[in-house]
């Protein structure tokens, strides 16, 4: 289980039969915090490979971005590749099962009261002030 940001635009390619598969970096932070003796322990950000299948992945190509917060689950993949030199290197990716996107949507521009935040809260306060009690 990771919650971090997106570190840039996801890339979404579709293989075999159209399957849709997506990449992407996640950056995830554990914030830093100061010792008893007053040492400082800086904030830490890892980086983490991210791939998704099918309905998620075309889920991320319509609606993930960079910047954007996600809560992911997932099961980690080891791989093995030799470069162009024939170097070996090895690969860590997070294969997500599950995720939640944590970024709110973006408010489009609307000219109906609708629209602001503050119309569904004035909604809410008409509805509690119908029961005609004072408090």
């Amino acid at each position: 289980m990771l919650i971090g940001n997106v570190g840039r635009e996801p890339e979404v390619r579709y293989v075999d039969q159209g399957v849709a598969v997506a990449r992407f970096p996640l950056a995830t932070t554990e914030r830093g915090y100061t010792l008893p003796n007053g040492t400082q322990v800086p904030d830490r950000t890892d980086w983490h490979d991210i791939v998704l299948w099918r309905r998620l992945a075309e889920v991320v190509e319509k609606y993930v971005h960079k910047g954007d917060k996600l809560y992911i689950e997932g099961r980690v993949r080891y791989t093995n590749y030799d470069d162009k030199r024939g170097i070996r290197h090895q690969r860590t990716e997070i294969w997500v099962d599950n995720m939640e996107m944590l970024t709110p949507k973006q408010q489009s521009v609307s000219p109906l009261p609708s629209a602001t935040p503050s119309a569904a809260a004035a909604e809410s306060e008409d509805l509690s002030s119908s029961n005609d009690v004072p408090f």
